[in-house]
């Protein structure tokens, strides 16, 4: 395994980072695995050699953040690992049981703590963009996590590139705790990032943890066209059946092109399609660590080989062709 700093600090990561929305509760999505199953691949993800691990307090309303917890707890000692998660969605039906204000905030953060069971999280991030609380309230509070030691370092998620150079401007000017990470939607099939917030991310020196860097398992090449799936946009698997979400977000011809590119390079190769993706987004410029969950071991050890696989400048330009633009995806 490969370690690297997130962003300018001195904080080492693994070249991967195992995303914990997976590991929760069947009643929050039908394709989340149980505690039961979900613990083999945490454990097999820390022999592996990854350190940095990403969860949100509203993955299976904290359930995720419990079981990861636990297993760290078990697996590891706090000081071998990187924890990540996130708060902005709600938690409750209350009006102040979400966004960013410093009410939501303090509450969210000691809430991850006791589910997590630890005295502070290594990267504590704001899971979306609050347009409803002032930018200085959020930030202030934020800062403020930080000097009471509940959180080492602060990352953001998806918004506007505009936005989050407004966020770093503030901080700086005000003395307070800057992000030192982004973690954006950005794969083979979205690279509308690539605009405007890479770009930022590079000339600030923020780490990029890349979310769905397998576009949620259609980059897996297993997901069927709507013709040959009988109008439906599904696949063989349980999420690609049921995972509503992706099929907002995917699915286009043009993304299925994409697809059969890294599909035929795979075969070439003698690899998975998910290797292929992943180590094509391990190529680009200011990338740190993709977050990427898993169901399987089998998957978990297609991540981890794909840190192996290099791709040439042809291959490259083979899977970057067939790219159509998106309007803007992920923010929500």
């Amino acid at each position: 395994m490969d370690y690297v700093n997130l962003g300018r600090t001195g904080l080492r990561v693994s070249r991967l980072c195992l995303g914990a929305m997976t590991f929760g509760s069947t009643e929050w999505r039908p394709w989340v695995l149980t505690e039961e199953a979900g613990r083999p691949l945490i454990r097999r993800a820390l022999d592996a050699g990854i350190n940095f691990f990403d969860t949100a307090d509203m993955y299976s309303r904290g359930v995720s953040e419990e079981i990861l917890g636990r297993a760290l707890g078990d697996f590891a000692t706090r000081e071998q690992v990187v924890i990540a998660t996130k708060a902005f969605f709600a938690m409750g039906d209350g009006p102040n049981d979400r966004g960013l204000s410093r009410k939501h905030l303090f509450a969210a953060i000691d809430a991850s703590l006791r589910r997590l069971g630890t005295d502070y999280v290594d990267l504590y991030q704001i899971h979306r963009f609050d347009p409803h609380t002032p930018i200085e309230e959020t930030l202030e509070a934020l800062h403020d996590i930080v000097r009471a030691g509940k959180a080492r370092y602060l990352g953001a998620s998806s918004m506007y590139a505009w936005q989050f150079a407004e966020m770093l401007h503030v901080a700086e000017r005000r003395g307070w705790t800057r992000f030192v990470a982004m973690q954006n939607h950005y794969n083979l099939v979205y690279r509308e990032e690539e605009r405007e917030m890479l770009p930022l991310c590079r000339a600030e020196g923020i780490g990029v943890i890349p979310w769905s860097p397998l576009a949620r398992g259609f980059l897996a090449g297993n997901r069927k066209r709507p013709d040959d799936a009988g109008g439906a946009k599904s696949g063989d698997t349980l999420r690609a059946q049921t995972d509503e979400y992706a099929h907002g977000l995917y699915y286009a011809e043009s993304d299925f092109r994409v697809v059969d590119r890294a599909v035929g390079i795979a075969r070439r190769r003698g690899v998975t399609p998910a290797q292929v993706a992943l180590a094509w987004i391990l190529r680009q410029p200011g990338v740190t660590a993709p977050i990427f969950g898993t169901t399987k071991l089998e998957h978990l050890d297609d991540a981890v080989a794909a840190l192996d696989l290099t791709l040439d400048d042809d291959e490259c330009r083979r899977l970057e062709e067939p790219y159509v633009p998106h309007p803007v995806l992920g923010h929500r």
